[in-house]
């Protein structure tokens, strides 16, 4: 154990691979992000797609978890889960969210903030019938978040569906669909040497997004 905290305490790194500044960032703090994503993809990033996605009870009580960014354009950043799930039962009661892309091999971060809503079901059910067979079962058999007497519950479950819908296309469970993430503020940070790190930030003042550098 004692390893541990030692390493947790003296651990250091240095980065310096790229820097970060308003005459070289676009205008668009989307593009800015297309552009760092396609960056990350080039680059080998192992599933640059993953994000922490935090949200906030009706109780105020905060709570985080990695999903995967489905899709992105001007009006915000897409992903999918249960409704039923803790995630979505924050968010129908908060629509509030933010996300974090952290590419180490980059030294590069991304924060995001916006409301939220939930997708057209019909946007949804597009996605839904694009998922492997096994993932749309698993969609109906999971009761996400709730408690699962044993991993044997969870297999009857699978293997009752795969029973159920065999040979007939799976539609979408109603309460399993896609959230809308419409932002209003992003942060990208690049590692800089000494911690002395570059951060710009865009805040959207009247439909127009403000730029400007952070102290690291």
């Amino acid at each position: 154990m004692k390893h541990v905290h030692n390493y947790i305490k003296g651990s250091r790194t240095d980065y310096n691979t790229d820097r970060l500044d308003i005459s070289n960032a676009e205008e668009n703090p989307v593009i800015q992000f297309s552009n760092w994503f396609s960056h990350a993809l080039d680059s080998g990033t192992f599933e640059p797609h993953a994000m922490v996605l935090s949200t906030v009870s009706e109780n105020g009580n905060p709570s985080s978890r990695v999903v995967l960014l489905r899709d992105f354009n001007e009006d915000g950043f897409v992903f999918y889960t249960n409704y039923g799930s803790s995630k979505g039962r924050d968010l129908e009661q908060v629509p509030k969210a933010a996300i974090n892309f952290f590419w180490h091999e980059l030294e590069k971060q991304i924060r995001i903030e916006g409301v939220t809503r939930k997708l057209d079901p019909a946007v949804s059910d597009a996605y839904f019938a694009t998922r492997p067979r096994e993932s749309q079962i698993g969609a109906w058999a999971s009761q996400q978040s709730e408690v699962l007497s044993s991993r044997d519950e969870l297999d009857q479950k699978v293997a009752e569906l795969s029973k159920q819908f065999e040979g007939t296309a799976i539609p979408r469970p109603p309460n399993w669909g896609g959230f809308l993430i419409v932002p209003h503020y992003f942060e990208f940070w690049q590692g800089r040497p000494n911690r002395l790190h570059d951060r710009l930030s865009y805040t959207l003042v009247n439909n127009k997004w403000l730029i400007n550098r952070l102290f690291p």
